[in-house]
């Protein structure tokens, strides 16, 4: 601090700089990781990666039972089946985000830049 309790801006910026640098950094990492969810005992699983975007899906042929119904019931399950495990997936993702952004989110907020909005 300047004496007169005023911040040094020039410090104060390159602990925005850093921080920012920082949750990009994060940001990439994130949108590198792959994170697998699934559903029906692995018979679907799908595949997001850490920023919540679908990259894959694995159905297990085991899933479409043509003995198991009709076909517009086999539908409707693998439609669930898929819907679970794809929210599965990005439940996981929004943990891994949690983890790796939460430090940074509270270096922000936490008493971070006096006049900024974070």
């Amino acid at each position: 601090m300047i004496p007169g309790g005023q911040p040094n801006m020039q410090q104060l910026l390159q602990q925005a700089q850093k921080m920012q640098q920082d949750l990009a950094a994060a940001q990439q990492e994130l949108a590198e990781t792959p994170v697998e969810g699934s559903a029906g005992g692995g018979l679907v699983k799908a595949t997001v990666n850490g920023s919540g975007e679908l990259k894959g899906l694995v159905i297990d042929p085991k899933a479409v039972d043509p003995e198991a119904g009709s076909a517009e019931e086999n539908a409707e399950t693998l439609a669930d089946l898929v819907l679970a495990a794809v929210r599965d997936a990005n439940a996981s993702a929004q943990q891994l985000q949690q983890e790796k952004l939460g430090p940074l989110a509270q270096g922000l907020g936490g008493g971070g830049i006096p006049g900024l909005p974070f």
